[in-house]
């Protein structure tokens, strides 16, 4: 038996202040505001775990509040402000919701906490009015059992999250918000990061990103597949395919050791692989999410600092361990110019596309969202195969072909493709993923055998 309590976490004296948006938040924001209302979940940033034994519940709500004040984006909003440009708000004081599902023995309190994260996760988030983030937590005689943190990508990214569950329990298991702050400097708020935007270093940053994107845009094909051949119908939905291979893991880390290369390189030589053999190209063009964590200053930041890099390899079809390291150096490139200001950005690509420039496809999407605490325990059966699922569909999004998330659980590497089934049909997209496990797997054993 399980009953729900809403409980408010208020804090009060936090940092305030107001100022433009940064780079990041409003990127998000603006992705998010495109996509149909049902689908504006899947840019939620979640995480959930069990607590075993379990953690008094007033010691993790007195961790949340700690949380709040160590981090400005956890009670920033974002307000519309003059020609599109968001303003953030910091508000000083406030109150978290938090979700208490109490459970009485002998009830599961992972099988409740799944439950209860799923929920909260499907929500979507009004970054104007709402605090951008919500905690779910089952709790079994005094103790909490489960916890779910779920926040709005304008908050943080991936790394942020990563970088805030440290801090979460850190903060529970003792560590004073005053020495968390000392380990954790350098780590820009976000009101920080978009001063440094409008300097004149930040600025050039933005200029020098922005014309190296530019270059590239102008240097790869158009097109890559090929244009279907009848347009989607009104009802026609984007498939989601789930290929969860066990041997992956070891697989891609053998590949990177022997070719000195990063694992995320790998990854992406495989896709750029298959793109370019699905679509008939011998190039394949990737929007590649990067973290952008290089400045020392945005290195422990709890914030959305993620941008789109612009990957560009020739010749992707040859021998795939030379496009491995082909790879890892064109990705270095992509990856040094993904700092910048995307609304100045797509101005510049209008202003080229009404000029009639041939400018490239990037409707090709990559994410290796390893690094991010798993949100959800492991679907796997635990057994060796690799296996294929279909579960869920999404409203079409215009401009795509597809994207593709790289996700780590604890037994598998799994990779999540949603594409436009009248350019990459299920089983052109059931070739792509298999494709990418035996490329690697391939590579792996000849680099073993004797």
């Amino acid at each position: 038996m399980t009953t729900r309590q809403l409980l408010h976490i208020a804090f009060s004296s936090g940092r305030a202040g107001s100022g433009p948006a940064t780079w990041g938040q409003q990127a998000i924001r603006d992705a998010v505001s495109r996509l149909a209302p049902a689908d504006a979940p899947r840019y939620n940033i979640a995480a959930a775990a069990p607590l075993d034994p379990g953690l008094p519940l007033p010691v993790l709500l007195a961790g949340l509040e700690q949380l709040l004040h160590l981090h400005d984006s956890l009670h920033t909003r974002l307000v519309p402000g003059e020609a599109g440009r968001l303003r953030q708000v910091v508000d000083p004081e406030g109150r978290l919701e938090v979700e208490v599902e109490h459970c009485a023995e002998p009830a599961d309190p992972a099988e409740a906490g799944a439950r209860l994260h799923e929920e909260l996760a499907a929500l979507p988030f009004d970054t104007a009015a709402q605090s951008p983030i919500r905690v779910g937590v089952v709790e079994v005689g005094g103790s909490a059992r489960y916890v779910s943190l779920v926040l709005s990508h304008t908050a943080v990214d991936g790394t942020g999250m990563n970088r805030l569950v440290a801090d979460l329990t850190a903060l529970c298991q003792g560590t004073s918000p005053e020495k968390l702050a000392e380990i954790r400097e350098p780590a820009q708020q976000p009101l920080e990061e978009a001063e440094f935007q409008a300097s004149e270093r930040g600025r050039r940053r933005d200029e020098g990103a922005r014309k190296q994107f530019l270059r590239k845009l102008r240097l790869a094909p158009a097109r890559l597949f090929p244009p279907p051949g009848e347009p989607a119908g009104p009802d026609a939905r984007f498939p989601n395919a789930v290929l969860r291979s066990p041997a992956l893991p070891r697989a891609v880390d053998r590949v990177a050791a022997a070719h000195r290369v990063t694992s995320s390189s790998v990854l992406l030589a495989a896709t750029a692989a298959m793109t370019a053999r699905l679509s008939g190209s011998t190039d394949a063009v990737l929007n590649v999410v990067v973290s952008n964590r290089f400045l020392p200053e945005l290195t422990n930041a709890v914030s959305v600092v993620a941008g789109d890099g612009l990957f560009h390899l020739p010749d992707a079809t040859a021998e795939f361990r030379d496009v491995v390291r082909r790879t890892n150096a064109a990705a270095i490139g992509a990856y040094r110019h993904a700092y910048y200001d995307k609304l100045r950005l797509e101005a510049e690509i209008g202003r080229l596309a009404a000029e009639d420039v041939p400018l490239a496809d990037r409707s090709c999407i990559f994410n290796d969202t390893r690094e991010l605490v798993t949100a959800s325990p492991d679907t796997g059966t635990g057994e060796d195969a690799t296996t294929l699922t279909w579960p869920v569909e999404f409203e079409p999004r215009p401009g795509l072909t597809y994207a593709l998330d790289a996700l780590q659980s604890p037994g598998a590497l799994s990779l999540a493709m949603t594409a436009d089934p009248t350019v990459l049909p299920r089983p052109a997209m059931e070739r792509f993923l298999y494709g990418i496990e035996e490329l690697i797997l391939t590579e792996a054993r000849t680099l073993e055998a004797p």
